[in-house]
């Protein structure tokens, strides 16, 4: 069995990114710990969207929310990818996405942080805005930025805690043709995962 947790901001691309990797590797399975958060939600707090987590849910309900996820991800069997952030940012300030007690629950092998130039980020999340598909809000270059370093800053932190791998895979350069960063952010994880398996899966 091999787990992989990766991390990146909100508009770095990751759902593309998952549909090539599975091309590249079927056998992978991938669990979004944001929908698994917002199916019980939905009907707990009648939340809308999981845009609307990070300000309509109690603190409390959310970490519990958080551990519900993780327990459920915790059951899972196979090669599995967790799809999520390591900073969410909220009206009041910055929460982990994987604080100790979510991220022992999982026992990942390894946690894998996906960086990128902010402008590229905010390209991504205004065209996912102009189609409707997320509502995130605006946030400049600087923000952004901020943001990144914060969430490596957790991501690190939850690898401590899970005594697990750290990767850091940066694509902070222009693509030199259309979803460049996507086709190798995918090659790499494949890569990494069947490192993995290699070790794990004796």
């Amino acid at each position: 069995m091999v787990r992989v947790i990766v991390l990146a901001v909100p508009g770095a691309g990751k759902t593309t990114i998952f549909k090539k990797l599975s091309e590249l590797k079927p056998n992978v399975k991938i669990l979004n710990f944001g929908d698994l958060m917002f199916k019980e939600a939905s009907s707990r707090f009648g939340i809308k969207s999981r845009d609307e987590m990070r300000s309509k849910i109690p603190f409390d309900s959310y970490r519990e929310l958080q551990d519900l996820a993780a327990e459920s991800i915790s059951r899972e069997e196979g090669t599995l990818i967790v799809d999520t952030h390591a900073a969410i940012k909220t009206p009041y300030g910055y929460y982990p996405g994987l604080p100790f007690s979510v991220v022992t629950k999982m026992k990942p092998q390894s946690i894998i942080f996906l960086e990128y130039r902010p402008e590229d980020i905010a390209a991504r999340r205004a065209k996912d805005e102009a189609a409707g598909v997320r509502t995130r809000g605006t946030e400049s270059y600087e923000e952004i930025e901020e943001h990144q370093m914060i969430a490596l800053n957790y991501a690190v932190a939850a690898s401590n805690a899970a005594s697990c791998y750290f990767c850091r895979f940066s694509f902070r350069y222009p693509e030199a043709y259309p979803y460049q960063h996507v086709h190798e952010a995918a090659e790499m994880i494949k890569k990494h995962i069947e490192l993995l398996e290699t070790m794990y899966n004796r």
